[in-house]
């Protein structure tokens, strides 16, 4: 190429317009809004499967709920049971069920804590009354029929809600029932 390319026949200089000039795209001007549409697209995918997971493991795990497994005492699998210490003196309490037929319950309820907690015992025996309260109230809120089908159950959440708000320190290991009685009266 010489200088005379710029000129014209006459040989007098092209006004540059512009128009003779194509825009030049770089490989990476090309590609780039691939990679993007590509990388918008993986973390769509991504949220969908970790949104699909926690769905499902919510399910699978009925909101979180903590699972307790029981077992069968006579297994070999099992080591040996801890002998717990025993706080009897709630005594006998009776008061009616919620049911439209009148039906009282009388419950005798011993709690198991460990032997060497000495806390246990001292707290236990200073919330006497409000632990002779709370067993009236919570079994006046039942049904005769959910107490006979669900003794297990009701065992438990009785230990859940005596770690939970009625003992500091020391923690119950057990709930046992001594008398369990319902009667309907006519």
């Amino acid at each position: 190429m010489s200088d005379s390319d710029d000129m014209d026949i006459d040989g007098e200089d092209i006004p540059d317009t512009g128009a003779s000039k194509k825009k030049r795209t770089s490989a990476l001007g090309a590609i780039l809004p691939t990679i993007l549409k590509f990388a918008a697209i993986g973390i769509g995918a991504l949220i969908f499967i970790v949104t699909v997971s926690v769905i499902t493991y919510n399910i699978m795990n009925k909101g979180g709920k903590s699972q307790t497994v029981v077992t069968d005492p006579s297994s070999p699998y099992i080591g040996k049971r801890p002998i717990y210490a025993t706080y009897t003196e709630i005594g006998a309490i009776t008061t009616k069920l919620r049911d439209e037929k009148s039906h009282t319950i009388t419950v005798v309820m011993n709690l198991q804590y460990d032997q060497d907690d000495g806390t246990a015992f001292g707290e236990l025996n200073g919330r006497k009354h409000e632990l002779q309260d709370f067993v009236r109230r919570y079994f006046a809120g039942k049904y005769a029929s959910e107490v006979k089908e669900n003794e297990e159950r009701i065992k438990r959440d009785i230990q859940e809600i005596l770690n939970q708000r009625f003992l500091d320190t020391g923690k119950v290991r057990g709930v046992l029932f001594s008398r369990l009685d319902i009667t309907e009266t006519y």
